[in-house]
């Protein structure tokens, strides 16, 4: 069975399945700009998670999440999702434009209390609905190679991986990753 999640999305939410099958309707999602205090669990939590997983290897969590301008991340070549449950920031992710026909997705992220109930499923679901809403055709997107549940995640809904599988992450660095968007 599915379920919409609630949103703010000026287009309506694509149909996903629930995170909490008890109760569907406790989640909201609200598509914000990068500036609203709602945003802030996101951005704290890749940043403690950067540090935790990379220290200084790219540079450092800061210079990764100052790296694009927050207009990037608002309409029309951009949008920023949160998902809220009884008014907690507890997931979200973000695209840009990547190029006139291919969005790329950013700063994926599930608050740590909150994760394998398939959240990052619903965001997914999410971003890549709003994409194609917003006239794009394809995804792209990069993980760190000390994400291993990302990838894992990745390659289960459809992602096609642009790097040999079979190698250790740590010699790639970036694993890069692409999906065509088919409207449904």
């Amino acid at each position: 069975m599915t379920t919409n999640v609630r949103s703010t999305a000026p287009l309506p939410s694509d149909s996903v399945r629930p995170a909490d099958p008890a109760d569907p309707a406790a989640l909201e999602a609200l598509w914000l700009p990068l500036e609203d205090p709602r945003v802030r669990p996101l951005l704290e939590g890749l940043t403690r998670e950067y540090d935790q997983r990379y220290g200084a290897l790219f540079g450092g969590a800061s210079d990764e999440m100052d790296r694009y301008p927050a207009a990037e991340f608002a309409a029309p070549h951009g949008a920023l999702l949160i998902l809220q449950e009884a008014g907690e920031s507890v997931a979200g992710g973000a695209f840009r434009q990547f190029d006139a026909t291919t969005a790329e997705l950013k700063r994926i992220w599930t608050h740590n209390g909150h994760r394998r109930r398939g959240l990052a499923r619903i965001v997914l679901a999410e971003l890549e609905g709003q994409a194609l809403r917003s006239g794009y055709r394809s995804l792209y997107l990069t993980t760190g190679p000390r994400q291993p549940e990302a990838k894992n995640l990745y390659l289960n809904t459809g992602y096609v991986p642009r790097f040999d599988v079979e190698a250790d992450p740590e010699t790639i660095i970036h694993l890069a990753f692409t999906k065509d968007l088919v409207p449904g």
